[in-house]
């Protein structure tokens, strides 16, 4: 990576992009509440997945958009990973509750996200954006292929499998927080 801070101009949160990226948000209690509502099939329907899937099209496209509308900002670089951390710890934490991942999972992903979330705000507030590393990017493809793995109903009786996808997922979450950690000291080095 060539430049770890890179600084975006502040156009608004009015932007096509920033809108995809809040019907993530919107979208999150409705899964959620699909996943809850399924509990007699541990939280596994075609319907929670379909809404999934439509939630991670969003994710594919809001970056896009923002390139072909040239409206990146400060506040996109902001909800992007925010919206992501609100489906995967929403979206986790209610498969928990169904009991189709464990917990021990999703409490150390929530810790990751939680402790950079704090390390991006900080720099945020100091006007930096600092990027996701490509491997960051497919850390929340992996984290949400795991949920959307533990919500087809063919996998139902495959735990087994499900549990594999989760731990990798909290495999790459600890590796790119690390990552994080690195990039944040440099730009605060940078910033000094």
């Amino acid at each position: 990576m060539t430049d770890i801070v890179r600084s975006y101009p502040l156009f608004g949160l009015a932007t096509p992009a920033n809108a995809i990226t809040v019907s993530r948000i919107v979208l999150t209690p409705v899964l959620c509440s699909m996943v809850v509502a399924d509990n007699a099939t541990l939280g596994t329907s075609w319907v929670a997945f379909t809404v999934g899937m439509l939630m991670a099209f969003t994710d594919l496209i809001d970056g896009r958009v923002a390139r072909a509308t040239n409206s990146f900002s400060r506040s996109g670089a902001f909800l992007d990973p925010l919206a992501d951390k609100i489906v995967i710890l929403g979206v986790g934490f209610t498969l928990v509750s169904v009991n189709r991942i464990a917990l021990l999972p999703m409490a150390i992903i929530a810790i990751r996200e939680i402790l950079i979330s704090l390390m991006r705000v900080r720099f945020a507030l100091r006007g930096v954006a600092i990027p996701a590393r490509p491997l960051a990017k497919w850390k929340a493809t992996i984290q949400g292929a795991a949920l959307l793995m533990a919500v087809i109903p063919v996998l139902l009786n495959q735990q087994r499998i499900v549990d594999i996808a989760v731990w990798f997922a909290v495999a790459l979450t600890v590796y790119t927080g690390g990552q994080y950690l690195i990039d944040g000291e440099a730009a605060a080095r940078k910033l000094d």
